[in-house]
Parts: structure tokens; C-alpha cells; sequence
């Protein structure tokens, strides 16, 4: 197997995280109706983080959660071996909100529709939108798109991406690797 390809470096990645940050206030602006909620487990630390560079911004007083989606996703009884669930961490009715959701890799759609469904839990949103670091174009089985995207990467069907941040993995990166 082909050793790991790095395809964002750190300095990249954190200027990403800037423009993702200036695009959110440019759209949404104090925040007022928005929160932000991280899908469980990739989306979580690229919430956080969006979450901490606003607040240096100056948005910081939003609504933030986190989804857990294993029991809504649709191979949740056909998945090799079992799922460890996360915990979802919602203290607040999205009802009427402007929601962001966020993940790390958009790639055939399904967890995002996992998550719109767990979503429905907790009200009924005003807007939903989706934020993701990587979006893995042409891959796609479901019709869903990002509204914001950190880079879009064309794949083969054989490899994968992984993002890779400082407080876990020692450095902010995105990787990409053969199966």
C-alpha cells in the first residue's frame, strides 16, 4: 500500500478554517438564530474549532451541539460488527433556527441524512445547512451537497481521506490513502 499522501498541510488547513469562519459571519452574521452542531464523531473537532475561531471573531454567543447518528443510519443493521454510539449533547430546540451542520468528509451523502433525520428530534429547523472540510466530489449516492466546503478532492473509488487534527493526531492535516 502506498505510504499516506498529505493534500493539506497545516498552513492550509488553518487558513481554511479562516475562510470557513469569514464565510459563516458573512451568511449569518452575530449569530443571532444560528447554532452550530457537529455530527459525531469526524464533524465534532472541525465544529469545535469553527467554534473557537469565531469566538475570537467575536460570535461566541450561539447555540452549540453535538449529533450522534448511529442508530440512524441506514446500514445500522447490516454493519459488520457492532456500532459504539456517541454522545449526542443538543441542550436546545433547533425549532425555527438556522442550523449548520458539520462534518469532515462529505462523500455518498448518507451520513448527512442520518443526521437530518436525528435532527427531526429536536425540532423543526428554519434552515439546515451542511459545512464539511473535505468534500469528496463524484462520489456522491444521495442528492446532498455542502453548502460550505474547505476543499473538494477528486477521488478513486479505492482511496480515502482523513483528516487529521493537532489535539489528536499531533498535527492539522488531510490526508489521502489507498484502501
Amino acid at each position: 500500500m502506498p505510504a499516506p499522501r498529505i493534500i493539506h498541510d497545516r498552513e492550509r488547513f488553518a487558513l481554511t478554517i479562516e475562510r470557513l469562519c469569514r464565510h459563516l459571519i458573512e451568511e449569518h452574521g452575530d449569530f443571532a438564530n444560528t447554532c452550530l452542531i457537529g455530527i459525531q464523531a469526524g464533524g465534532v473537532p472541525l465544529a469545535e474549532r469553527l467554534r473557537d475561531r469565531l469566538a475570537t471573531m467575536g460570535v461566541s454567543d450561539f447555540d452549540f451541539g453535538k449529533l450522534d447518528i448511529t442508530f440512524y443510519r441506514d446500514d445500522f443493521r447490516t454493519a459488520r460488527g457492532p456500532l459504539t454510539p456517541l454522545k449526542t449533547e443538543i441542550d436546545f430546540l433547533v425549532e425555527e433556527k438556522r442550523v449548520v451542520l458539520v462534518d469532515d468528509v462529505l462523500y455518498s451523502g448518507r451520513t448527512t441524512v442520518s443526521a437530518l433525520t436525528a435532527l427531526n428530534h429536536f425540532g423543526r429547523p428554519a434552515q439546515v445547512e451542511l459545512l464539511v472540510m473535505v468534500d469528496r466530489r463524484f462520489r456522491r449516492t444521495l442528492p446532498v451537497r455542502a453548502d460550505y466546503r474547505g476543499i473538494s478532492v477528486d477521488t478513486l473509488h479505492d482511496e480515502y481521506v482523513q483528516v487529521q487534527w493537532a489535539q489528536t493526531d499531533g498535527t492539522d492535516q488531510i490526508l489521502l490513502t489507498g484502501s
